[in-house]
């Protein structure tokens, strides 16, 4: 056995630190259900959603213009949120876009949780914008028949058509009936806050749209105290008429993509509230009926000034409603819907600001206020809306 050697090497004394009392720690217990109940629901949430990353989304500016397109009457869900920046649901996914100094289109997905959901927003976005549709070549064919449609062209480039999911854009038009881009927004935000939560950017809160079902728990009462007056008996009146839909409300929308126009119509006019104004708001927007024009009192002036000068003067009449639609139909083909809403959109007092003189009309008639008609608005409802301010 080998002997343990032992070492020779002095041993240092270890310090003695003085003793303090430990302060003792809070106990990690969550706050009672009392206490969480009385913290405002807005500091429950983050205040903002960190953007993760911009990524090019492969349209230019003459394909997608996001001031012509968003905040022009064919949705009210999507927010500005920088120059030239607007923000959106699209179903579950919260998307950002915004031009880039050389106006193409770059993009933004909030949350994302892996490469596939990515690709699952992406491919929803892209559906959503109807980047299916080639818009310069649309437009150049329009310009071909329409010298005026042509030059307005080069002053509003990328005025796009977006494919709406049904339901939400049915929803969105029922508040639109005789009634101001204020005060439908305004309804269309209640109506969001249903739905889930999604993350708020620049002072914005975004939810995906609720469910057919979350909408069915909805009273006509809360509706009417949230502002919504007389449009509160048609939306709830809708969501009971889509849940008795056989196969399902959701369904029976979408199914109405692969009829012709006059069944779409006359399928969308069954339901509470919706009369050929909306209708055709939603075919156009959300159930790929590219020829449908959804006629009001602005689109009349349109219609009597370059189609159809011969009515001038004349009342609008339901009769009168369907001869403009064959008007346009007849002059632009089967997409006449695009070019109505470019012809709309350049009446609108922010882009007549900034067009040409000569475009404005020569008897000096008053632009279009951003107010949407419809066309068969009963007086009773009229006398409401002005009662409920």
């Amino acid at each position: 056995m080998h002997a343990l050697k032992l070492s020779t090497a002095p041993i240092m004394k270890k310090k003695t630190m003085p003793t303090t009392t430990p302060i003792p720690s809070p106990p990690l217990t969550p706050p009672t259900p009392q206490l969480i109940s009385k913290i405002p629901k807005s500091l429950l949430k983050p205040t903002s959603t960190p953007i993760t990353k911009w990524a090019p989304l492969n349209l230019s500016k003459s394909e997608l213009s996001l001031p012509l397109t968003f905040p022009t009457g064919q949705t009210f869900r999507w927010k500005q949120t920088g120059p030239l920046q607007y923000t959106g649901a699209v179903g579950p996914h919260l998307v950002s876009l915004k031009h880039l100094t050389n106006g193409d289109v770059s993009y933004c997905l909030h949350r994302t949780s892996s490469p596939s959901s990515e690709a699952e927003a992406l491919v929803a976005l892209r559906d959503f914008l109807n980047v299916g549709i080639c818009l310069s070549d649309v437009w150049e064919v329009f310009s071909a028949s329409d010298s005026r449609f042509a030059e307005l062209a080069g002053h509003l480039g990328g005025a796009r058509v977006l494919r709406q999911d049904p339901l939400e854009c049915l929803m969105q038009f029922l508040c639109s009936s005789n009634n101001n881009i204020q005060r439908i927004t305004k309804m269309v935000n209640f109506i969001s806050s249903l739905g889930n939560y999604l993350g708020t950017i620049e002072g914005f809160e975004f939810h995906e749209f609720p469910s057919l079902e979350r909408l069915s728990t909805v009273a006509e009462q809360e509706l009417r105290e949230a502002g919504f007056g007389y449009r509160a008996k048609y939306i709830t009146g809708t969501v009971k008429a889509l849940q008795s839909k056989h196969g399902g409300g959701v369904e029976w929308l979408l199914s109405l993509r692969k009829v012709d126009l006059d069944e779409a119509i006359d399928a969308l006019l069954t339901l509470p509230g919706v009369g050929p104004k909306v209708a055709a708001c939603i075919a156009l927007f959300s159930l790929d009926q590219h020829h449908a024009i959804p006629v009001d009192t602005h689109v009349w002036q349109i219609a009597t000034r370059h189609l159809l000068p011969e009515l001038a003067g004349a009342r609008l009449t339901p009769k009168l409603c369907s001869r403009v639609a064959e008007a346009f139909v007849n002059k632009y083909g089967k997409y006449a819907g695009w070019a109505q809403t470019l012809l709309f959109i350049a009446e609108l007092p922010s882009q007549k600001a900034i067009l040409p003189s000569h475009f404005s009309n020569a008897k000096g008639k008053k632009s279009v206020k951003r107010k949407i008609v419809e066309t068969n608005t009963t007086s009773e409802n009229v006398i409401n809306d002005i009662e409920e301010g």
